[in-house]
């Protein structure tokens, strides 16, 4: 990794993923790394380990009278990120700064659960540099947000993004899931209607991915009140349909933008793009992971944290970067990794076009080309010759 890190060339834009594993309380639907933080001791202890990864990771970049190396978009993810204090979340962006040169119109984001954003924190975040804020919703109906153990009015939602408007965070997400226990087509309609009306720039909609036996808080959550196969596709389709009359565009395959955000834009001139943390604006080829379990992609392949924050904690304290495991890749995963992401973010792709880019003109596809046969006969994909393009009813 550190190899890696050396090898890339200094005026190479890249992108930050800074992950903070802790929550006030725990959504029983979450699938992502956190944990309850009892006292902020916790969460400052975290914050130590964090900013001795970022002098680490200086470090593995090069000598600093180099400069510093130029990064076009920033995501703090969790968990809850925003639970760090203001002044502790100002010195992780400070040091950020020492090392790293964010570019004019970078993309300084943060997730935040609204239920515990005040005036202050808001106004502490715009000045740390903050400027596109995601707000958690999921839904808005009192008996599946019970079911979900996140209760959140929707004027709570609302006060929210007054708040980070008036603080200067104009740059608005929302997400939103369907699939959820005791949610019905009525509940995902109203809670996309609501969201709508409140004018988020974009909005995410995931379904509820229920794997109990990875993440144990999930079997809180019972099997039998979760919509069926059938249900959860027409809610995904109600979903977009209440967001496409309120004057959304569909981004991709699970995001929306309204027309004058740089996401659709991107979208519709073929430039879209989609990391870690779903679709991007960002053109950085680098994403660098900081933080318990974050990943990072470099275009030689892909590093990981450790999950575990004692073993993070250790690692970082013999002044090792806490890497617990990569994946090198090799020519041909670099073509077929390209291959997914035009599939993901355009629905179409050239093969011939994709293996003549990465110098492997002629690549046998005949494989592939079989498997998806069967999807074709569904009238979900569309094969002409080398090139692949998924129908609009195949795209869910």
């Amino acid at each position: 990794y550190r190899a890696w890190l050396a090898a890339l060339p200094a005026d190479m834009p890249l992108s930050l993923y800074l992950h903070v594993p802790f929550c006030h309380q725990l959504c029983w639907y979450c699938g992502c790394h956190t944990a309850v933080a009892n006292g902020y001791h916790r969460i400052a202890a975290y914050v130590a380990l964090l900013r001795r990864e970022i002098a680490l990771l200086g470090e593995a970049l090069g000598p600093k009278e180099n400069g510093r190396r130029p990064v076009t978009g920033l995501h703090w993810g969790g968990g809850t990120p925003s639970i760090l204090s203001g002044e502790d979340f100002t010195a992780v962006m400070g040091q950020l700064g020492e090392v790293f040169d964010f570019q004019p119109g970078a993309e300084l984001a943060i997730e935040i659960d609204p239920r515990h954003l005040t005036a202050k924190k808001a106004a502490a975040l715009a000045a740390a540099g903050i400027n596109r804020a995601s707000l958690g919703v999921q839904d808005v109906n009192p008996h599946v947000q019970q079911a979900i153990n996140r209760v959140q009015p929707f004027e709570t939602t609302a006060s929210a993004a007054l708040t980070l408007r008036a603080a200067g965070i104009a740059a608005l997400n929302f997400d939103l899931m369907y699939g959820l226990p005791r949610q019905s087509l009525a509940d995902v309609e109203r809670t996309a209607a609501l969201a709508a009306e409140l004018r988020p720039d974009r909005i995410s909609v995931f379904g509820y991915a229920h794997v109990p036996w990875m993440k144990k808080h999930q079997q809180m959550i019972e099997t039998a009140e979760l919509p069926g196969a059938e249900a959860r596709l027409a809610q995904a389709a109600a979903v977009e349909r209440v967001l496409l009359e309120h004057g959304y565009r569909t981004v991709g395959m699970d995001h929306f933008a309204l027309p004058e955000d740089p996401l659709f834009r991107r979208a519709a001139a073929g430039k879209l793009r989609r990391n870690f943390q779903g679709y991007t604006t960002d053109q950085a080829e680098v994403l660098l992971g900081l933080g318990v379990s974050a990943i990072g992609t470099l275009p030689q392949g892909y590093a990981q944290n450790d999950k575990d924050l004692v073993g993070y904690a250790k690692a970082l304290e013999a002044g090792r970067l806490p890497l617990a495991r990569g994946i090198a890749l090799s020519a041909e995963d670099r073509l077929r990794r390209d291959i997914i992401q035009a599939l993901m973010c355009d629905f179409a792709v050239d093969l011939s076009v994709q293996a003549a880019a990465h110098g492997r003109p002629g690549f046998d596809f005949s494989d592939e080309i079989a498997r998806l046969e069967p999807l074709a006969a569904e009238g979900l994909v569309a094969i002409d010759g080398s090139r692949i393009r998924v129908t609009p009813e195949g795209r869910r």
